[in-house]
C-alpha cells in the first residue's frame, strides 16, 4: 500500500518513534491523527506537522483508561470515517527487578501496553469491516521475542501483544485487514526516562544502550516501509537483532550471552 492520501491514527506520537512516523508520514501526504496522554507535546507535533503543509489533527486520550478510548474512537470516526492505517505505538517501558516491581506497576504497564491497545484495536474493527479493509501495526519490541533483565512486566505486555494480533491478521484476513507487528530494539528515543523504575517511580534517565541505538528517523523508515510491503513482522535494531537468531537456533549460546549482558 501507499500512505499518500490515506488516514493513519498513530498513538503514543507525542515523542520517540511515534513522533516521528507522524512527520514521515506527513512526508508521504498521508493525513494524520495524533494521540497520548499528553496534549501539549502532542500540539507540538501538529504544529510541525502542518508547517511541513500536511493535514494533523489531535485526539489526546489516556490508554490506561477506556472511557477515554471510546470518546477516541468516536471523535476519529467523525473527523475521519474511513481511517485506512491504525498505527498502535502507544506504551510504557520498565527499568526494575522482578522483586522490586509491585503487582500494581505489573498491572499498570498490560494496562497500557496491552488491554488499552487491544482495547483500541476492537473499538475500531467494525469501522475497518464496514470500510473493506485496512492496515493494523503494532509496536511490540525484541523482548517481545525474548526476557531481558529489568524488563519482566515490559516483556510480558509485549509477548501478549503477539499472541493478540497473529490471532486477529488470521480471523481477519478475509476481510481484507493486514497486520503489521514492529519489534524495535534499541532505539534513540526518551523511552527510558519514562519507564517506570523501582516500585513505580519514573527512571528519569537515559540508559546508555539506549543512547547508542539506531537513530529514530532510520527506525521510522523501516517501520513505515514493512506496512508498505504487508510485512507480517520485522525486525528494527542492529546487532541486538541477532539475539532473536540466536535464540531461536542457538538457545543454549543465547542463554550464555544474555546472562552477561548490562541491561542499562
Amino acid at each position: 500500500m501507499k500512505f499518500e492520501n490515506k488516514i493513519v491514527w498513530i498513538t503514543g506520537a507525542s515523542s520517540g518513534i511515534g513522533e516521528e512516523l507522524a512527520y514521515q508520514c506527513t512526508k508521504k501526504k498521508a493525513t494524520v491523527i495524533l494521540s497520548s496522554a499528553n496534549k501539549p507535546k502532542l500540539e507540538k507535533v501538529q504544529k510541525k506537522c502542518l508547517e511541513m503543509g500536511g493535514i494533523c489533527h489531535v485526539i489526546p486520550f489516556d490508554l490506561a483508561n477506556p472511557e477515554q478510548i471510546n470518546d477516541a474512537v468516536e471523535n476519529a470516526l467523525q473527523l475521519c470515517p474511513k481511517i485506512d492505517v491504525l498505527i498502535n505505538n502507544g506504551g510504557v517501558s520498565q527499568r526494575a527487578l522482578v522483586e522490586d516491581t509491585p503487582a500494581e506497576m505489573d498491572r499498570k504497564i498490560m494496562e497500557i501496553n496491552f488491554f488499552g491497545t487491544i482495547y483500541l484495536t476492537k473499538k475500531l474493527l467494525p469501522s475497518f469491516i464496514e470500510n473493506g479493509g485496512g492496515t493494523i501495526a503494532v509496536t511490540s519490541s525484541l523482548t517481545g521475542k525474548f526476557g531481558f533483565p529489568l524488563r519482566s512486566a515490559y516483556a510480558a505486555s509485549k509477548h501478549a501483544l503477539h499472541g493478540f494480533f497473529e490471532t486477529l491478521r488470521l480471523e481477519y484476513k478475509k476481510y481484507n485487514i493486514n497486520v503489521t507487528i514492529v519489534c524495535p530494539g534499541l532505539i534513540n528515543t526518551e523511552i527510558s526516562y519514562k519507564a517506570l523504575a523501582k516500585g513505580g517511580a519514573v527512571h528519569g534517565k537515559m540508559d546508555r544502550n539506549q543512547e547508542k541505538g539506531m537513530p529514530v528517523e532510520k527506525c521510522a523508515r523501516l517501520y513505515l516501509r514493512a506496512i508498505e510491503r504487508n510485512k507480517k513482522e520485522v525486525l528494527i535494531g542492529t546487532s541486538d537483532k541477532t539475539m532473536v537468531y540466536l535464540k531461536r537456533f542457538f538457545p543454549a549460546m543465547f542463554y550464555r550471552i544474555i546472562s552477561k549482558v548490562k541491561p542499562t
